[in-house]
């Protein structure tokens, strides 16, 4: 009577679709590239032009890792919008579930990690001890980025390279069925090493935070003390929040879906539901592309100022230029940004 039934299971499982109403995913993931791309293109155009000397700090050198997972997941999520179109040919389905999809990890991750270095060294900039000055070291940063990468790409590349196994075509392929064996194995491995980098780092953002507030409650018989400290707290909670929305909500159903990925989990509706609420929330992972630039913006001084400069209407009147608008502007009450 158990082996029917187990057959039964598995024919189901075979049968069951899980992603066959991706087409809002779909026309929400073309706006977030479509908003997403020249953000990331302004950003490294003003990077680029930035003076290289200011941006010898640790928290330039995570911003600028934190735009490169930016443009990777832009390489990445073309192949993404084109496989749950559902129509490419089934061979660049297949290379999505291999390659592209697998840089779309790195690249979340890298974020992940990256906006927790950034958070943590907000919160350092404000503490004037020896060791938190070691800890903002620009060598010390690039160090700390030179191994995020290199552990990613150990736990992801292998998703890239190990043996599938062969399926019948058809308009909906789930990349978790090209995979068996140790493919399927490395697959849960895999999962579970990004789950544990995830919760060290919120733990680094969650204690961050949590400290800042005490230096805020500490500070408040000091008001030049208590100015710094809201400051700081401002810049940390709100890197803070932004990292809560996009990647706190994605890890709370991974866990689950992984199970229906590998099997564990075998009802189909069950399947259905915890795929979609990937999907939803992974949506919500990769927003982060659009929000980015005005992370650069809002903690980055020479970021801000090469982008002033390369704006027009905020560039100072060169000496070369008649004097009698500067006087004629020296009779007006000033409010520009640049003045404050």
């Amino acid at each position: 009577m158990m082996t029917p039934s187990s057959n039964y299971s598995s024919a189901e499982a075979a049968r069951c679709i899980v992603n066959d109403q991706m087409r809002p995913f779909t026309i929400l993931y073309i706006l977030i590239f479509i908003i997403g791309l020249p953000g990331s293109l302004l950003s490294v155009w003003t990077f680029i032009r930035s003076p290289r000397a200011k941006l010898h700090q640790s928290s330039s050198v995570y911003l600028l890792n934190l735009l490169a997972a930016d443009l990777l997941l832009l390489l990445a999520l073309p192949f993404k919008i084109l496989k749950d179109v559902g129509t490419a040919p089934w061979s660049f389905m297949v290379f999505h579930c291999q390659a592209s999809a697998v840089t779309v990890y790195i690249s979340l991750y890298a974020s992940i990690a990256f906006l927790a270095f950034i958070i943590t060294d907000r919160y350092l900039q404000d503490c004037h001890t020896l060791r938190s000055l070691r800890l903002q070291e620009v060598g010390f940063a690039r160090l700390l980025s030179v191994v995020v990468w290199l552990l990613l790409l150990l736990i992801m590349v292998p998703n890239m390279v190990l043996p599938i196994q062969e399926v019948q075509e058809h308009q909906y392929l789930s990349c978790s069925s090209l995979k068996k064996g140790i493919s399927l194995h490395w697959h849960a491995l895999t999962v579970f090493l990004n789950t544990a980098l995830f919760l060290n780092a919120s733990a680094a953002v969650f204690i961050s935070s949590g400290l800042a507030v005490k230096r805020l409650l500490r500070s408040r018989k000091d008001p030049k003390l208590q100015m710094d400290a809201r400051r700081a707290l401002r810049s940390v909670a709100a890197v803070a929040l932004a990292y809560i929305l996009s990647f706190v909500p994605y890890h709370v159903v991974r866990t689950p879906y992984t199970l229906a990925q590998t099997k564990v989990i075998t009802d189909c509706e069950t399947k259905r539901q915890l795929f979609l609420g990937k999907e939803s929330t992974l949506l919500l992972s990769v927003l982060h592309l659009c929000f980015d630039p005005l992370l650069f913006f809002y903690l980055s001084s020479p970021f801000r100022q090469t982008l002033r400069g390369m704006l027009p209407c905020s560039r100072e009147p060169t000496g070369g230029e008649s004097d009698e608008p500067a006087a004629q502007e020296m009779m007006q009450p000033t409010t520009r940004e640049d003045d404050v």
